[in-house]
């Protein structure tokens, strides 16, 4: 269980503020900095390596964060600092990942679940220089593409990719499908399996490297990597198609939600609807922490574009429930003093931005 401190200390690591973290810790000079939290298991040292602030990590590490602990997949908070150097480079790899080395230099062969090192993640990351001169062009380009799926499909792109850094990660449910990270592991997996096998193979055939292949082997490993790729390549758009329709049942959602929201908050039908006071936060807003434009994304939503006459009805409707002057007669009486003129001010806003689309419709 997560106390009231420890949630305090995960909110200035998540706001990225050093000073107030700072002071916290001295204040609370026997706070534990090595607690998990949500179905994820991260710690706060995982949370400050996934979001690359290097100044908070280095102040856990000298309060005594454990770079060993490892989250519900096996990763440390190395494994992540590797992961953001494969996508970032060499700036990155300085801020997070040799600060996390030279405190703890065993933490580079700790595996996760998938049985992958940062060390294997950082290996990778210079594998283009270290690639055998020997190959012919055929493999060169079958490595070449290998290496740019793994660079593109490596752990970190599950949270900056869909979503860019979600601040409630720690909190998230996990389900039994598999997500981005799970696919990741296994092919990085499955690459290390891959590499392992050839090196063994060559060992035991005594050439190091320098056998030329015979016409049928070559015709059978072109044939494998070819169906691998091809493989991999389904999987990733069985992916994304999948992430496509989740992202789709979820703007659906937010639009039932307000359209619910709108009814029960505007409707006249009994006295009680009409006499309760409205804070901020009880106005039906389409996305209540997003900015006017995602608002209005959500309010027309499904509608198509092309068809001009019908997006121009629904716009006209959602002007008519955002207009300053109807939206202060249904509801003026009834706003809290103090959250009135911000309401007001959204309502406003809200109102000119569906203007300026309605005009740019003419």
């Amino acid at each position: 269980m997560v106390t009231r401190t420890q949630k305090k200390m995960i909110r200035y690591v998540e706001e990225g503020n050093l000073m107030k973290l700072k002071s916290y810790l001295r204040k609370h000079s026997d706070l534990d900095v090595n607690f998990s939290q949500g179905k994820k298991r991260r710690t706060p040292l995982h949370l400050a390596c996934s979001l690359g602030d290097d100044a908070i990590l280095r102040l856990l590490l000298k309060n005594g964060a454990d770079i060993l602990l490892k989250d519900k997949k096996g990763d440390t908070p190395l494994h992540i600092a590797a992961n953001k150097a494969l996508k970032h480079g060499k700036i990155v790899y300085d801020d997070l990942v040799v600060p996390l080395q030279k405190s703890c230099p065993e933490a580079m062969v700790a595996p996760n679940n998938a049985g992958i090192t940062p060390h294997d993640l950082l290996q990778w990351m210079k594998f283009e220089k270290t690639a055998p001169k020997g190959n012919t062009s055929k493999e060169k380009d079958a490595e070449k593409e290998w290496q740019e799926k793994l660079f593109g499909e490596c752990q970190d792109e599950f949270f900056e990719t869909f979503g860019q850094y979600d601040a409630d990660y720690l909190f998230e449910e996990d389900t039994d499908e598999e997500d981005f990270q799970d696919w990741a592991d296994r092919i990085r997996q499955e690459y290390v399996t891959k590499r392992h096998a050839e090196a063994q193979r060559l060992a035991s055939s005594g050439y190091h490297g320098k056998r030329k292949k015979g016409k049928k082997e070559a015709e059978e490993e072109e044939r494998a990597n070819r169906e691998l790729h091809e493989r991999l390549q389904r999987e990733h758009e069985e992916y994304l198609a999948r992430a496509a329709r989740k992202e789709e049942e979820t703007r659906q959602g937010k639009k039932q939600r307000y359209e619910e929201r709108c009814a029960a908050t505007f409707s006249t039908d009994s006295a009680a609807a009409v006499t309760t006071k409205l804070s901020y936060g009880d106005i039906p807003w389409p996305a209540p922490k997003g900015s006017v434009e995602e608002m209005v994304e959500v309010m027309l939503h499904g509608a198509d574009k092309k068809d001009v006459a019908v997006f121009r009805k629904l716009l006209r409707r959602q002007q008519a429930v955002w207009h300053p002057d109807r939206f202060a007669q249904r509801c003026g009486a009834r706003l809290e003093d103090g959250d009135k003129q911000r309401i007001l001010d959204t309502v406003t806003a809200l109102s000119q931005e569906l203007n300026r689309l309605a005009q740019s419709l003419r």
